[in-house]
């Protein structure tokens, strides 16, 4: 149920986020406590605002009031993904080399599951992680989880 819901949430939010010229970034649809959540994050390059998501909130609220896939009570949130913003499309990938990124993967790579560094090198197929003692290389198919990572 919840891949449908974001699956039918993406088809509605595309036209929006790209005639706003912003990015979709990810979805979930999440139950907490007992309510559930729909959260959209959105970015551009300069960063949104609090205008950027109202207006996409306002809009994609009208659609799934139309196509209602969502059979109980939700709260719908639109945000920019933060600092820690998740990798997952190519091009998240190729705009984080040089960053600071925290990788998890589904199995170990040379005895690891977690992986924290700069991101020196991504070929599409695997990235190359500098972190405080080696260097990682981590196939792109073994990843759990991606992200920018803030450094303290």
């Amino acid at each position: 149920m919840s891949q449908d819901v974001i699956a039918v949430t993406e088809q509605l939010v595309t036209p929006i986020v790209e005639a706003e010229n912003l990015e979709l970034v990810d979805i979930e649809y999440v139950k907490e406590g007992s309510n559930w959540f729909l959260r959209v994050y959105i970015d551009k390059e300069d960063g949104v605002d609090i205008e950027d998501c109202g207006r996409v909130s306002e809009q994609l609220s009208k659609k799934l009031d139309e196509v209602d896939p969502i059979q109980v009570a939700y709260f719908l949130e639109v945000s920019s993904p933060g600092a820690e913003r998740p990798l997952k499309q190519e091009k998240d990938f190729e705009r984080a080399v040089g960053k600071h990124v925290h990788v998890t993967t589904t199995e170990p790579v040379n005895g690891d599951t977690v992986f924290e560094g700069e991101l020196i090198a991504y070929d599409g197929i695997q990235l190359t992680i500098k972190e405080a003692r080696a260097t990682a290389e981590v196939p792109k198919e073994k990843i759990a989880s991606a992200r920018l990572a803030i450094v303290f």
